[in-house]
């Protein structure tokens, strides 16, 4: 792998204050998040297919350090890495350490995050957060082992998992988050057990409303599990109450209990969307920019890259790209059609 020196991407140009990104809805866009690899070594039932007929198309690391730098030079402050999954990616620490030398426009240090299914999680918590990582997600479906291998179909997977929740907290990549998807029919009886396991272990539980973005397209309006069928099954635990949001364009709604002790998100794309103050675009693992989760196009940055283009040309890319950014999704709506790729191509 070519080196990731930080001279080696210097920009070109000096972005000036006005260039922050901005779509033409008036949202300021700070968060990236980009996919390094559409690989992954579990084929979840909401996610991937049964069978593996996939075309990976991951770039080089330097590649996506290059992108990321432009995207920073516009007012991007948090990047988040994901997939596939992330952690199959050989120079994944030596990326996050060139992204955490990288400093916003206010000059403040990088929001680096990184959402993993956990498999191989616990031998490289300590690497990740020495290499710059400030938080982690962690993508766990059932707090049931056979349900877990069911909803995975790898056996044997949750108590791999499990031990790199708790390799993260001894890491220092605290709170960890632990995003559970709802599927009708799956998990939905896992509710009051993820409550009881965000309090035991302490870390905080996300709940995610099933999207219409598996590559099996079996999402249907009856899968998916509601807000407020999610808050009336806690509510049968202990009683709820809910939390302010850390930031006007936080997706999740959030909840602790009567007493305090735990927390719960649940965010609702689907029965209480939250496009209004979306703050977010997404690379895929092949360099194409897509400013929605259900956009029906791709932007292909690498394709200006790869052309020769300069960072200065990037960046206009990028800000017209942006400045096209849909004002809401239309799921549930007459006509909605489903994105043209998979969650697992677009970048979780």
């Amino acid at each position: 792998m070519a080196s990731l020196s930080a001279t080696g991407t210097n920009l070109a140009w000096e972005p000036a204050v006005h260039e922050r990104l901005t779509d033409r809805h008036g949202r300021r866009i700070t968060d990236l998040r980009i996919s390094i690899t559409d690989r992954c070594n579990y084929r979840c039932v909401y996610c991937r297919a049964g069978s593996d007929g996939a075309v990976y198309a991951d770039l080089p690391i330097e590649d996506y350090l290059r992108m990321a730098r432009v995207f920073v030079a516009l007012g991007i402050e948090k990047i988040r890495l994901t997939g596939g999954e992330p952690l199959l990616r050989r120079g994944l620490p030596e990326l996050l350490r060139e992204l955490s030398r990288l400093r916003t426009l206010d000059g403040a240090p990088l929001d680096l995050a990184l959402t993993t299914n956990g498999h191989l999680l616990e031998g490289m918590a300590e690497e990740l957060r020495n290499a710059g990582l400030s938080r982690i997600t962690v993508s766990m479906d059932a707090v049931d082992p056979e349900k877990f291998a069911r909803i995975t179909r790898v056996p044997g997977s949750y108590g791999r998992v499990l031990a790199g929740i708790r390799a993260a907290k001894r890491a220092g990549l605290a709170p960890v988050k632990v995003n559970c998807v709802l599927l009708r029919g799956f998990n939905e009886d896992q509710i009051v057990r993820f409550a009881e396991f965000s309090r035991d272990e302490g870390v905080i539980v996300r709940f995610i409303e099933f999207m219409p973005l598996e590559e099996d397209r079996l999402w249907s309006p009856e899968a998916v599990v509601s807000l407020r069928e999610i808050t009336e099954a806690l509510g049968t635990y202990r009683p709820v109450k809910a939390l302010p949001p850390n930031a006007a364009s936080e997706t999740a709604v959030r909840y602790t209990f009567d007493d305090g002790v735990g927390e719960i998100g649940i965010i609702a794309p689907v029965t209480q969307a939250f496009c209004g103050h979306c703050s977010r675009v997404r690379l895929t693992s092949d360099g194409k920019i897509r400013t929605c989760l259900f956009s029906q196009t791709d932007h292909d940055l690498y394709g200006v890259m790869q052309r020769g283009g300069s960072d200065a040309e990037m960046a206009e890319f990028i800000r017209r790209t942006v400045d096209h950014k849909e004002a809401r999704h239309h799921i549930g709506e007459p006509g909605f059609l489903k994105p043209s790729r998979s969650m697992v191509h677009i970048g979780g």
